[in-house]
């Protein structure tokens, strides 16, 4: 019987995308399992009002992006919407003369102490900015929150 012999150039092809696979199933795995520290335990770096710091991002939504984007702010103003679902809350705080808002969503830990919250109350929240934009359609600049907790 015949045997034939792999092509030396395959093997090394072959031996290239088997380390490739296992390395990028590694990253998937390691970015699927990643934990984030809790919110309420990390350093703030900034602290501000929520219409001051709404302006901060209708004036120059570039530096405001690049100050603010994936840092701990805590942002003190009033609860304008609370929208709950199965698994998250968003609190919404909205600059009324013009519509522009801040949105912040509650880490799984928190949820209850969101859902106590009320449109009206004061309230100061504690988050990592995400990033603020501009929406064309809604005319309107938002900034988004992620990981989110009541500031005590």
């Amino acid at each position: 019987m015949m045997t034939r012999k792999m092509k030396p150039g395959l093997k090394k092809w072959l031996l290239a995308i088997f380390i490739l696979s296992l390395g990028g199933a590694s990253f998937v795995w390691y970015m699927f399992t990643l934990k984030h520290d809790d919110t309420a335990q990390l350093k703030v770096d900034f602290t501000v009002e929520s219409l001051v710091f709404i302006n901060d991002f209708k004036t120059d939504l570039t530096a405001a992006n690049e100050k603010y984007s994936e840092k701990i702010v805590v942002v003190n103003g009033t609860v304008s919407e609370v929208e709950m679902a199965d698994t998250t809350a968003n609190i919404k705080m909205v600059d009324t003369t013009n519509g522009d808002y801040i949105i912040f969503a509650f880490q799984q830990q928190y949820l209850n102490d969101a859902k106590k919250l009320k449109p009206g109350e004061k309230v100061s929240i504690k988050g990592s900015c995400s990033n603020g934009d501009f929406s064309a359609i809604l005319e309107t600049y938002y900034v988004t929150f992620k990981r989110c907790t009541i500031n005590k």
